[in-house]
């Protein structure tokens, strides 16, 4: 009997090759099966039901890990749980997958910065700002402005707030940052003005409504402290930013 070496090489190789194929197209379904996965648990994020979100986030990583967004998402939901480590964690496994994935970073900055571990934040945050191709870079440069303002150093706090301001002048937070290194200094009429800005681009934010009562209450404006006071319960939705409201309109009416 004659012997095709040839042919039977080529048999071979169609073999392999089909294999391949078979698996790389599971490969692709497995992805495809995570990123569906991973899109449940970022509507549960954005509707504020972290477990859910959680639970799909873990379901998505036992079939597809090497996803640095599903590990940028984990780390969210661990910090909207309050567990830091396990934040820092998935935030680094993202950046791991993707160095240049500025939003894992800045997440990780806000992870150190809660962490109280200020240097390992401003790095993060100084190279995420740097990032050209990054397109909300005052978010950096906002978290910068906090950190420098925890630290003390309100100088460089307000430098950056406004910096972020130059490139997002709608930004709230930015506003309600400098109204904050503002109070710090004792300069009630400027944090005023500052907290006044970021209530009219954030009329829903109860906390900027009662840090902008702290303010017309150091400057004896008790009036209007609880006027703002009174505001701020009637739009809080967090039990316990209401009961500080009320708390602290109770204060100034007694006055």
């Amino acid at each position: 009997m004659k012997r095709y070496p040839g042919i039977r090489l080529l048999i071979l190789m169609l073999s392999l090759s089909l294999a391949a194929c078979a698996s790389s197209q599971e490969k692709i379904v497995e992805k495809n099966r995570a990123e569906a996965t991973r899109d449940l648990g970022e509507a549960y994020m954005g509707q504020g039901e972290y477990t859910r979100a959680l639970r799909e986030f873990l379901k998505a990583e036992s079939i597809y890990p090497d996803d640095p967004y599903l590990q940028n998402d984990l780390g969210m939901a661990y910090m909207a749980k309050g567990n830091l480590e396990l934040a820092v964690e998935h935030y680094q496994k993202s950046l791991k997958l993707k160095p240049d994935y500025s939003p894992a970073r800045n997440n990780l900055g806000s992870a150190y910065l809660e962490q109280e571990n200020w240097d390992a934040a401003i790095e993060c945050f100084k190279i995420a700002k740097d990032d050209l191709l990054y397109g909300t870079p005052h978010y950096p440069l906002t978290n910068l402005g906090f950190v420098y303002y925890k630290m003390g150093n309100y100088d460089q706090a307000l430098y950056y707030y406004k910096e972020a301001i130059e490139l997002a002048p709608n930004f709230p937070k930015s506003y309600h940052g400098i109204g904050l290194v503002y109070m710090a200094m004792g300069k009630y009429e400027d944090a005023v003005e500052a907290f006044e800005t970021a209530v009219e681009k954030a009329p829903k934010e109860a906390p900027i409504y009662i840090d902008l009562g702290k303010a017309y209450k150091m400057m004896n404006e008790y009036n209007k402290a609880y006027e703002i006071f009174t505001e701020a319960a009637a739009i809080a939705v967090d039990p316990k930013i209401k009961k500080e409201a009320e708390q602290e309109a109770e204060k100034v009416w007694n006055r």
